[in-house]
Order: structure tokens, then sequence, then C-alpha cells
């Protein structure tokens, strides 16, 4: 079944020269987790494979960051997809994690490790890795206290001196600067088109200010510092050291 099904931004499924456009959403007061689990967990369930058709370049930052590791370091992806980052540097091992089953099938399909887990509580042992990188995931969590418990969670398993790198969809990128509803809203349903029906799958984001994600790892967390933040590829980053 077709979670948060729709037609197009006009409501007219007839319409093939109309797009669906982003939606303005109101975050949950309460159970955020059935929120979560039909607004995102099963919306990639039925999307899974379209998406990892779309997911297959590796972003120029975490490369770099992936590429810059020393031989032989432990890291964990937590949010993994489809794992197309698990093997950008043979030298170091990833172990990777997601919510989606049917994601996580395409990870052990191309002959990486990973396991369905959820990013809240994850099932590794503090201080287990040398590095653990977040990419575009914790964007889809619906309150700041979750994005905060989730941040957390990704430096409780890194171990002291190692690094952690998050990246999340930023306000400001350009794609949302004539969107069709009221500029500053920062929390969304982004519509995923599946190629093969026409069937179109609204996704919960929240859209990140310029500084905001800096600011869950400095002034809320503790414990951290961050060694470099900017802009790429439409998101914000940060990459920062858990201190001993």
């Amino acid at each position: 079944m077709a979670a948060n099904n729709i037609t197009d931004g006009n409501n007219n499924s007839s319409s093939s020269s109309s797009k669906p456009q982003p939606i303005a959403v109101e975050t949950p007061t309460h159970n955020e987790d059935k929120y979560e689990e039909a607004n995102v967990h099963q919306v990639y369930q039925e999307i899974a494979s379209h998406f990892s058709e779309t997911r297959y370049k590796p972003w120029p930052v975490v490369e770099t960051f992936l590429n810059g590791l020393p031989k032989g370091s432990l890291g964990a992806d937590v949010g993994c997809g489809n794992g197309k980052y698990l093997g950008v540097n043979p030298n170091v091992m990833m172990l990777g994690s997601d919510r989606s089953a049917n994601l996580i099938e395409i990870v052990c399909e191309r002959g990486f490790e990973g396991m369905v887990a959820d990013g809240l509580n994850l099932p590794y042992r503090d201080n287990a890795f040398d590095f653990v990188v977040s990419i575009a995931v914790i964007h889809h969590f619906s309150t700041p206290e979750r994005r905060k418990e989730a941040i957390e969670e990704l430096l409780r398993i890194t171990r002291p001196g190692g690094k952690v790198l998050v990246f999340v969809w930023a306000l400001e990128q350009t794609k949302f600067t004539k969107r069709n509803f009221e500029p500053g809203k920062q929390d969304v349903f982004v519509p995923w088109m599946l190629k093969s029906t026409g069937e179109v799958y609204n996704r919960y984001y929240h859209l990140f200010q310029k500084g905001e994600l800096d600011g869950l790892f400095t002034q809320q967390l503790g414990g951290v510092t961050i060694e470099t933040s900017g802009y790429d590829r439409d998101n914000h980053y940060v990459i920062a050291i858990k201190r001993q």
C-alpha cells in the first residue's frame, strides 16, 4: 500500500505538465515515532528500488572525508540507504544501517555489511567506532528533541577523538526559493514520483537553517569540537570531533 500517496501539486492526476511540489506541514506534538513511520519509513520501503537507482555518485565532501581516514579505521554509516558510501575507501571497514529493510537488502546484494536499525537506538556499544557518517538522515526526524537525540546517538558510538560527519537538507537551497508555500517554513513533505507507476509519495523533511546544525553540536550537546562546517549540494554539513 502506498504511504502518503498523492496525485500532484495541483491535485490533477491527468496533468502531465505539472510536477509534485513540496508542501508545508505542521509537526506532531505526540506519537512522533508513528508519524515518522508513516511519512518516512514506509515511504522508503515503497520507493527503495527507484531511490537506489538515483543514488550512485558520492558527494565530494563525503568522499574526501572517507578517503582521508587512516588505514584500518572502523566506521558506521547510519542511514546508509543503498550503501553507496560503504565501498568508497577500501582501506577502511564500514558497517551500514538503515530503517528500510528493502534498502538494506540492496546493501547486502552489493556485498556490503548492513543491518536494519533505528537511528535513535543503534545496536552498537559505546565508543565503538573511529568515525561515523550520517548523510541526509537527521532531517527526517520530526522534532528538535529527536534530531538532538539522533546526533547524541551518533556521538555515543564514536570513540573519544573520533569524527562524525552529518549532512542535512538546507532551507536555503535554490529549489525552495520559489516553492508554493509560505517562506520560512522548515517542515515540509517532499514528493517522490515512482518512475514505474507515476505514483507520488511524500517524505517528511525538516529544512535546516544556516547555523542550526552547528548549534545542535555545540550549544546543546557539548563534548564535541566542530572541525569544519559548510554548505554543499544544497545541504548543510558538520564534521565534528568527539572530545576525550
